[in-house]
Parts: structure tokens; C-alpha cells; sequence
């Protein structure tokens, strides 16, 4: 029986049935709910001006909000006869029934039961006696979120940046053991024109670090610690096979919460969304869309698969009315955040590292949306891939290979997650098909 059971007998405002042999009603006594012998319903005020309940025949002073404040029944005849027949057992257990009446009507038949069961001496297990169980191991089952962030969690570091305009807070991982850590651009940033950048490991050491290099039209920046070794590294996983609900796992420094680990599932693939939050077509990304619990502080962290792989950068999220960069926004978790592949991403950072620039995939024309559906070209930039393999002004693409491509972001999206000089075939409106081989071209940071 249920506090919420519309039938519980023992809930407040319902009597007992029986006779006064059995725990009801004393026999000849007056009405439990009423006073001075004037029938009251529950949660009224009696005629004569007292207020007041009575339960099991005992009338108690009230108190505050309808809830006794004397714990001792008053005298009355029947009470002083169940005293002589031996009534102290009934008495007790009626006391300890109203003292758990304020807990509500289910607490009360429980109360009332172990009164009886312990004045009848039966037997008593208490937890606190009980020995404590051997202690955990630390061998996590294997593909557990457990071994996940056992694995990933030594390698992921919390960045704090001073800037021209102020201080920010994010996430990274460690990508080589002399210090390269793998971030986004928008955590670094405002230190990239003069600054400074507190690398904060797991273990609470701390290291200064200097920018390496950074993309901001795919969010991506390599910084490197200074005067270390030996330093734990992830491993990098893909990101061109992922399935949609398949188990990831996100670690990174959520609101200065340096470590925290949280999971979710791959929710969507390939979402155009423009990076860092800028709202820039430049910036647009193909995004990993997932709904572990990712917040500000968890810029630039990974997002692991159950193998303890990095699949991607957590970078975007999204709030009511926009998408907002982690390092920078104040909005909060609301089950959509989004991250970059990290196939995208270990290509721009090994660039980065063996040039000290990025490289941008491109074909050389600008695109919008067309009414119809589809990216309408627009210019088409002399020279360009788009040029050489005979796109024109007013040509609308609905196809990239076998993805749909339906608005001009997409577009952008899907030529991104592609290196320079792979070919692709674009699906032109009306059926005709054209293959483009694609540009590179270095992305100036600053």
C-alpha cells in the first residue's frame, strides 16, 4: 500500500473499522474528528471555537498548520479504562502512529508495524552492522564508458588563456608525448596576437604553452606545451564510419570541472554548422551531432568512441535560438552538441605542425541556396577546380558522390570533410553529372 493509494485505509482523515476489541473506534467515545462531541469534517475548524484532530480516540493539543504539539494524549475515560485492561502496548503504538502521521499516510502503517514487531521481540537487521563489501577493481569491462575514461582521461588537459580582452577556459588532448595538444581556435584565440596559455594535466601539473598553429574556418588550433615529456597520449580514432546511436563517450573541463566525464550516443551525422558559432558560411563544418552532455569548458575536448578512440573535437553547441562555441558561451546542455571529425581535424593539425599553416579545401566558386532546392553556383573564380572542370554561374548542385546536397552549407560541408586532390562527382539539377578535382589553399590565421 502506497501513500498515493486512493484506497489506503491508514491514511490520515480515514478511521479505522473494527470494534474497540479490535484497534477501532473506544466504544461510547465521540466522533475522532470532532470536537466536544460536534461532527467536523477533516481539515475544519471545530464549532466552539478549538481546533484540532483526534486519531484513535486520543484527542491532542494542536499546533502550528493542524499538527500536534503536545505528544501525550489527554486522559480521557476511555483511555484510563485501556490503561486498566492493559492497554500501554496500544498507547505507545498510537504515539509512535502520530508522531509518523506529519510523514505521510504510507509512512504511518509502517511505523505503526514496527512498533508491534519490536515490542514483540522479534529480530532486528541493521545495515550499519553489516560488513562492508571488498573494494573495487580497477580492471572496468571492457568497451565500459569505465574503461573509456580510465583510458582517455590522463590524456585530456583543461587550457586557461589570458588574453587582451580577458581570461577563457577550455578543453584539449594530447596528441604527441613532447606536447602537441590537439583544441579548437575559439579557446585560443584571444591569446594568438599576444597572451598566455596555462596547460593544466590531469595530475594538477601545470605547463606554459605557445601557439602552434590554428584554422579558424575549422575551429581547429595546435598548441604545444613547453618543457615536457614523456606525456601520455590519445589514440585517434575515424570518423568516416561512424553510425548513428552508436556509444560515445566526451571528456573536457565543463564550467572549470577539470575531468569530467560524460556519455551519450552519436545522434546525427554530417550536420552543416558553422564552427566556433560564428554564423560565417567560411566557417561551416560537418558536424558530429551527439547528446552527451557537453557544456562551456568542454571546447576543444574529446569525443571518444567505446574503444577509448577519439572520433572527434567537441566544439558547438546548441541553445535556443543559436549554436554557441563551449570555450565562450554561457548557455547550457540541452541534449544537442555538435563536434568536428576527427578526420578533418588530424588532417588540419598535421598540417599545421609540418607547415605551420593550415590547408583549405576548396573548389573555387561561390554558392548559395537555390529556391528550388540545392546549392546554386554563383561566381566561379578563374583557374578554380569549379572552372576547369566546367561549372558554370547558375548551375545547381543536388549531389556530392551519393550525398544529398540541399542547401548551399551542405555544400561547403560535404567539399570540407574531403583532402585536396581527391575528385568528386557533383549530381547537377537535371541529371547531368560533372567531376571536380579538388583545390587546396593555405588559410591565413591571423
Amino acid at each position: 500500500m502506497t501513500e498515493n493509494d486512493p484506497n489506503a485505509a491508514d491514511k490520515p482523515g480515514t478511521p479505522p473499522s473494527g470494534t474497540p476489541e479490535q484497534g477501532g473506534w473506544p466504544a461510547q467515545e465521540p466522533s475522532p474528528w470532532s470536537a466536544q462531541g460536534q461532527a467536523t469534517q477533516p481539515g475544519q475548524t471545530p464549532q466552539g471555537g478549538q481546533t484540532g484532530y483526534a486519531y484513535s480516540g486520543y484527542p491532542y493539543q494542536q499546533g502550528q498548520a493542524g499538527y500536534p504539539t503536545a505528544m501525550y494524549p489527554v486522559q480521557t475515560e476511555a483511555a484510563r479504562q485501556d490503561k486498566q485492561r492493559g492497554g500501554p502496548a496500544k498507547l505507545v503504538a498510537g504515539v509512535a502512529l502520530l508522531a509518523l502521521l506529519v510523514g505521510g499516510g504510507a509512512g504511518v502503517a509502517g511505523g505503526y508495524l514496527a512498533a508491534e514487531n519490536t515490542s514483540g521481540g522479534g529480530n532486528t537487521v541493521n545495515a550499519l552492522d553489516t560488513t562492508a563489501p571488498a573494494k573495487q577493481t580497477n580492471n572496468a569491462p571492457e568497451g565500459s564508458v569505465q574503461s573509456v575514461a580510465q583510458k582517455l582521461t590522463p590524456s585530456v588537459v583543461q587550457l586557461q588563456v589570458q588574453g587582451a580582452g580577458g581570461g577563457s577556459e577550455g578543453s584539449g588532448f594530447i596528441i604527441s608525448s613532447d606536447g602537441y595538444i590537439l583544441t579548437n581556435n575559439h579557446v585560443i584565440e584571444s591569446a594568438a596576437q599576444g597572451g598566455n596559455i596555462t596547460v593544466v594535466f590531469q595530475n594538477g601539473d601545470k605547463a606554459e604553452a605557445k601557439v602552434i598553429g590554428r584554422d579558424p574556418t575549422t575551429d581547429i588550433a595546435v598548441v604545444q606545451a613547453q618543457d615536457v615529456r614523456d606525456l601520455p597520449t590519445v589514440e585517434l580514432g575515424r570518423s568516416d564510419d561512424l553510425q548513428v546511436g552508436e556509444q560515445v563517450v566526451a571528456v573536457g573541463s565543463p564550467f572549470e570541472l577539470a575531468g569530467t566525464v560524460t556519455a551519450g550516443i552519436v545522434s546525427s551525422l554530417h550536420r552543416p554548422v558553422t564552427a566556433g558559432g560564428q554564423g560565417d558560411q567560411t566557417t561551416v563544418m560537418d558536424a558530429i551531432q551527439t547528446d552527451a552532455a557537453i557544456n562551456p569548458g568542454n571546447s576543444g575536448g574529446p569525443l571518444a568512441n567505446m574503444a577509448g578512440q577519439v572520433i572527434g573535437i567537441n566544439s558547438v553547441i546548441y541553445s535556443p535560438g543559436s549554436s554557441s562555441g563551449l570555450g565562450q558561451s554561457e548557455a547550457g546542455n540541452v541534449g544537442i552538441g555538435f563536434a568536428i571529425p576527427i578526420d578533418q581535424a588530424r588532417r588540419t593539425a598535421d598540417d599545421i605542425i609540418k607547415s605551420g599553416h593550415a590547408t583549405q579545401t576548396y573548389i573555387g566558386a561561390t554558392v548559395g541556396d537555390s529556391p528550388s532546392g540545392g546549392a546554386a553556383i554563383g561566381e566561379v573564380q578563374p583557374g578554380s577546380p569549379a572552372e576547369k572542370a566546367g561549372l558554370k554561374a547558375g548551375d545547381v548542385i543536388t549531389k556530392m558522390d551519393d550525398r544529398v546536397i540541399d542547401d548551399a552549407n551542405t555544400l561547403v560541408a560535404a567539399v570540407r570533410t574531403r583532402a585536396p586532390g581527391e575528385k568528386v562527382t557533383f549530381t547537377l539539377q537535371g541529371g547531368k553529372t560533372i567531376e571536380v578535382t579538388l583545390g587546396g589553399q593555405p588559410v591565413p590565421s591571423n
